[in-house]
């Protein structure tokens, strides 16, 4: 169990502010521990199960930040944009405070499951091909999708950047016009790419999983919710598993 640490230093790691002003929302009754009202920046409070309540606003306490969240489309998945706004603009602001960063990237116009989180460590490991972590894309195509395409798709593509060629792990055509394909790469505009080189193009494109984890379905564009132990561990599966 984790030592108790003072309230200030854990609204700070939580992302409310420099250690000054959270004192000072302390000092101006605007923080609760567990439901009741906090007097003193200074006392040490035990963080296993805590919630804080912070002008208002509950505020599950977490020592690192794993978040689900449906990106809508035209949003940038970047602190810096170029021509559209950020993902970030929609999370609270103590998420961009305490540095959490998108796990990999999503198109300004592709929807669908975005992890989001400050842990390094986690960042790499869902990111690199080596773990052989599955993401699941909806992808739908203009022109019926045929069974050459998908026998190609599954056999390995040469994109123009590299001879190496990718490939989709899995592929379940869902209607003429739509394909939900597994990769475990994340090249530049890969499964574009990918549909392009096998003569067809993505008109829109959704990823509905990672790993075993499913995206939820109450889960609204533009929202997000907090991961669990058991949620990273679906996250986690690899496509061998």
């Amino acid at each position: 169990m984790a030592k108790p640490i003072s309230l200030e230093k854990i609204l700070f790691s939580q992302g409310f502010g420099t250690r000054r002003y959270c004192s000072d929302l302390v000092y101006a009754d605007l923080v609760k521990v567990n439901g009741v009202l906090a007097e003193d920046p200074e006392e040490r409070i035990a963080t296993e199960g805590l919630v804080l309540t912070v002008e208002d606003r509950d505020w599950e306490y977490h020592e690192k930040a794993y978040i689900a969240f449906n990106k809508p489309e035209n949003y940038e998945c970047s602190h810096k944009t170029t021509h559209h706004p950020s993902v970030y603009s929609l999370l609270p602001s103590p998420f961009v405070e305490r540095g959490l960063q998108c796990v990999g990237r999503l198109d300004f116009d592709t929807t669908g499951l975005l992890l989001i989180s400050d842990d390094g460590q986690f960042i790499h490991k869902m990111t690199t091909p080596k773990k052989n972590i599955g993401k699941v894309y909806e992808i739908t195509t203009p022109e019926p999708i045929t069974q050459s395409q998908i026998d190609h798709l599954l056999n390995g593509v040469v994109l123009d950047d590299d001879p190496k060629p990718c490939f989709a792990v899995a592929c379940n055509q869902l209607t003429e016009y739509t394909l939900a394909m597994t990769i475990v790469e994340g090249r530049y505009h890969q499964v574009k790419r990918m549909m392009a080189a096998v003569g067809n193009h993505v008109a829109k494109l959704h990823r509905t999983e990672i790993g075993a984890y499913l995206m939820p379905t109450d889960l609204a564009e533009g929202e997000w919710r907090w991961l669990y132990p058991q949620d990273l561990q679906m996250l986690s599966k690899s496509v061998a598993a």
